[in-house]
């Protein structure tokens, strides 16, 4: 992704990507971002961090494919943060019951576990929205980082960096001591 791949209108206002814009293959790789949630689903709850890595590692490979790409990419990625951490707690929570010579499931565990299932069936259902919408080649702003990773890649962070980027481009002339 560049800065290239930011258009911005006459009135200063970025313009954002549509559908018929996008090629089959950028809306496929968006859609795939929101699929690494489910990297690990058939393994289950015991490698929780095993999604994180796998949105991690597919960000960095297609972050620079198209700044439409990236952008499901990147929110897919820190949407996975805190899901993953909640899951994390509950298996580490879990083992160390497990493990104690005298288990017990206490009130206040069986309270996260519900909690942690709700806020999961929760993001596999946001996750599926937004596969959907990404597929559609329409932006889909995921609760509760939708609006930061917008403006990241569409908004006020986008223009402040593409002045940047103009800046850092070196006037052609030639080398110095010449």
């Amino acid at each position: 992704m560049n800065g290239a791949d930011l258009n911005i209108g006459i009135d200063g206002n970025v313009i954002l990507p549509q559908p018929d814009d996008l090629s089959k293959r950028e809306k496929e790789d968006a859609m795939g971002a929101y699929l690494m949630m489910f990297a690990a689903m058939g393994v289950g709850l015991p490698l929780p961090l095993l999604n994180l890595l796998a949105s991690i590692i597919y960000y960095f490979v297609n972050k620079n494919k198209s700044r439409y790409v990236a952008f499901h990419s990147f929110q897919s990625m820190i949407t996975q943060i805190p899901i993953s951490i909640i899951n994390g707690s509950l298996v580490f929570w879990f083992i160390r019951i497990i493990f104690k010579d005298h288990p017990d499931f206490t009130l206040n565990f069986l309270v996260f576990l519900a909690f942690v299932i709700l806020w999961n069936l929760f993001y596999i259902i946001l996750s599926i929205r937004a596969c959907i919408y990404a597929r559609r080649g329409q932006l889909y702003y995921m609760f509760p980082f939708g609006s930061f990773v917008f403006d990241i890649f569409y908004g006020s962070r986008a223009k402040d960096n593409l002045g940047k980027l103009e800046k850092d481009i070196p006037a052609n002339s030639p080398p110095i001591g010449f």
